[in-house]
């Protein structure tokens, strides 16, 4: 789809002309001038006259003051400088036409957003009934190490959040909880123990992602708590863990996304669940958010039926 008219798309500094406004109609006749290798062919792959065709590029030649094209009777070429714009309006003229696919398709995708783990163990039931049940959308998982999970970058419709975060901000729902594990490397003495108690943990140093990570030394009293050494994301928290310098905490979702070669998990006793959220935007959420939050609800609660709404 292609999307034409007088669509602003960048502004070019003043010392370069007076007619500052570069359209998309400028660009898609440059690309087209190239790939077709004539103005008389570019005019018939845009519906457009020829001279409409030379229009637009003396206008955006005019806009940039330099030129663009070398042309003789019987081919054009970019100038250096043109092939520099060409890339660049191939660039804009992909992103618009991708807007508009977005804004075509709508709400036929749902996209999920989490940080580590989505609904652990329970994503790929989510998935297989998703689609069985709502075969007209398309469901996407998509994972962002931000405490939102990407929703407040705008890359996705709802988000899977464990960590501590202020949710006043952000319509949620509890769809259920999750124990808490010990990660430890494979040959650490603990890896050999069926579970490990939380007033141990502080005997050891404790790796944790400061960002969204869902331990917190809350934890533990003020004056009984670990040492800690701070994470970048799941895989450096892993790869800190598989050295045997740091031991995590962790809910069962990473026990069952993340099993690596190094890296074993234990139950943790004596620890309050982790919380699992779901959350979407306030204003515009998509029509299939309390289906999903429903789903979710429901695969939750056959594991720990203490989940509340």
């Amino acid at each position: 789809m292609h999307l034409q008219g007088n669509l602003c798309v960048m502004r070019i500094d003043k010392r370069v002309g007076d007619a500052s406004t570069i359209e998309l109609r400028h660009l898609r006749c440059l690309v087209a001038i190239i790939d077709s290798g004539s103005f008389t062919d570019a005019a018939i792959e845009l519906g457009l006259s020829q001279a409409a065709v030379s229009r637009a590029l003396a206008a955006l030649e005019d806009i940039l003051q330099v030129r663009l094209l070398h042309r003789t009777s019987r081919s054009v070429a970019p100038t250096t400088i043109g092939v520099q714009v060409l890339a660049r309006a191939r660039s804009l003229l992909n992103g618009a036409d991708e807007l508009v696919r977005e804004v075509a398709t709508g709400h036929s995708r749902l996209h999920i957003g989490h940080a580590w783990s989505a609904f652990g163990d329970h994503t790929a039931e989510f998935q297989r009934r998703w689609q069985g049940q709502h075969p007209e959308i398309d469901l996407r998982f998509i994972r962002h190490d931000t405490p939102t999970g990407g929703l407040a970058e705008g890359l996705c419709d709802l988000a899977v959040v464990r960590a501590p975060l202020d949710l006043s901000s952000w319509p949620h729902a509890l769809v259920g909880h999750e124990a808490r594990y010990v990660a430890v490397a494979s040959d650490d003495p603990w890896a050999k123990r069926r579970s490990i108690r939380l007033d141990e943990i502080p005997t050891r140093t404790l790796a944790i992602d400061r960002r969204t990570g869902t331990t917190t030394l809350g934890l533990w009293p003020e004056q009984e708590r670990p040492t800690i050494e701070y994470t970048g994301d799941i895989d450096d928290w892993l790869s800190v863990i598989s050295t045997g310098r740091c031991i995590g905490l962790t809910p069962e979702a990473t026990a069952s996304q993340y099993r690596r070669d190094g890296i074993t998990y234990r139950p943790l006793r004596d620890a309050p669940l982790v919380p699992v959220y779901v959350i979407w935007r306030p204003h515009d959420f998509h029509p299939a958010t309390h289906t999903a939050v429903a789903l979710a609800k429901e695969l939750y609660h056959r594991k720990h039926p203490v989940a509340k709404s």
